[in-house]
């Protein structure tokens, strides 16, 4: 039995592949962002917000994880290059503006799968702001 995997060839730098490891990148700079916001929560409320950016932060760790890992079977390497990342001052704004920038990103991914996998990072957004805006 030959159990050997077919290697991918090392993708070429293109464009496209330059702005999928930026995207990738900016996933988890956000991801961090949240965590960074997280550990500063306090006062009225804080214990929703807390959970809340707890269970977004768990499922946007899944569909990061999962969209990297797609993103190079399908392509091949990527140079992922992750962004300074700081502790945003308006949670909602900042969570509502990378909703934005998700779909504005939505054209690097051409499979269903692809999709899928960025409706599920969209949904976690949502779902962080009903959580933050309210459940206060």
């Amino acid at each position: 039995m030959n159990t050997t995997t077919a290697k991918q060839p090392k993708a070429k730098t293109t464009s496209a592949n330059q702005e999928l490891g930026a995207f990738i990148g900016e996933l988890y700079s956000f991801n961090n962002s949240l965590k960074l916001y997280h550990w500063h929560v306090t006062g009225k409320g804080s214990y929703a917000q807390h959970i809340a950016l707890d269970q977004a932060i768990d499922t946007l760790t899944d569909t990061l994880d999962r969209i990297a890992e797609t993103t190079f079977a399908l392509v091949g390497d990527l140079n992922v290059v992750i962004p300074q990342t700081s502790a945003p001052n308006d949670i909602a704004k900042h969570v509502s503006g990378f909703y934005d920038y998700v779909n504005s990103k939505r054209e690097l991914f051409t499979e269903d799968f692809t999709q899928s996998i960025i409706d599920d990072i969209q949904e976690a957004n949502q779902q962080l702001l009903y959580r933050l805006v309210r459940l206060q």
